[in-house]
């Protein structure tokens, strides 16, 4: 199974994480530190029959990750997904 996260961050240094399938949301949750914390928890919640995710941040997806990757690679996914947040919204401002 693929699910989908979705992360926003709701105010300076907040952020919120919602966890679907097929656009049912299976689990939430709001009021996280950093990106990397709602990243986590959402994937700590995980059912084991997920094998990878369609992580969106602010809207924009960054791409679909099996969870092997992401589990090597929190620090650069998360990177890339804020990055690629940004340049969409950058040329959005144009």
């Amino acid at each position: 199974m693929i699910v989908r996260i979705d992360i926003e961050q709701t105010a300076p240094s907040v952020f919120a994480y919602r966890v679907s399938v097929e656009a049912e949301t299976l689990y939430d949750d709001e009021s996280l530190g950093s990106f990397e914390e709602a990243l986590i928890a959402a994937i700590e919640g995980l059912a084991p029959d997920a094998v990878a995710i369609e992580l969106a941040y602010g809207g924009v997806v960054s791409g679909t990750y099996p969870l092997h990757v992401i589990a090597t690679n929190l620090d650069q996914v998360a990177t890339h997904a804020i990055n690629t947040t940004a340049a969409i919204y950058e040329a959005r401002a144009r």
